[in-house]
């Protein structure tokens, strides 16, 4: 996977930077030993939630947690404690009811595989046409960060790197556009839903 490097910079134990975190809140810190384990995370994730692009939002929401968790608890061995929180993670998200989805047999409309077929590209080609829309509403950051890390695969590094920002301001642009992308695909969709309604 191109977004996950073992990138390591410290040649500090993990106990060692744990407690520094804890001292200090320093976030390069903790982005420094969580980057050592994001390989990890992402085999975790995707173990539970099958899903690529489901388990990259996990790993982001793990280091969420994780900035909060981590001062709050007593860690001997991180790489463990780690693995038990993505593990309990991916469980939770695996219980939610946005997870569970049903879908209605109508018995009395039977299509055809090819008529299925073509509206499965055009349900698609459709939702390709609104993630164009939403992605010129965000800003142009949030814009670069997202299409470099979900289009083209890069880390956090290399989208530092490579645009000159900070690691951190990478991350927050990447979760904001994120969020922003859904709402405003929610919103087209409630939209086509409603036109639909008054056009019959």
């Amino acid at each position: 996977m191109g977004f996950i490097k073992n990138i390591a910079h410290s040649e500090l134990p993990d106990k060692e930077l744990v407690q520094l975190y804890k001292q200090h809140g320093d976030m390069k810190l903790l982005a420094e030993l969580y980057q050592r384990y994001m390989d990890l995370l992402y085999g975790v994730c995707l173990k539970y939630l099958k899903d690529p692009e489901t388990s990259r939002d996990a790993v982001m929401n793990i280091f969420e947690e994780l900035v909060v968790k981590l001062k709050k608890h007593e860690v001997e061995n991180f790489k463990s404690w780690l693995h038990t929180l993505a593990k309990n993670h991916c469980l939770m998200q695996l219980r939610t009811p946005r997870n569970l989805r049903t879908t209605e047999f109508k018995g009395d409309i039977m299509q055809s595989e090819d008529e299925t077929h073509l509206n499965g590209v055009m349900l698609k080609e459709e939702n390709f046409k609104r993630l164009e829309s939403c992605l010129k509403t965000l800003s142009a950051e949030q814009k670069v960060s997202v299409e470099m890390f979900y289009l083209q695969n890069k880390c956090y590094n290399e989208i530092a790197e490579q645009t000159g920002l900070e690691w951190n301001k990478v991350r927050s642009f990447i979760q904001n556009g994120r969020r922003n992308l859904k709402l405003c695909m929610e919103k087209n969709e409630s939209v086509i839903k409603a036109k639909g309604v008054f056009d019959k």
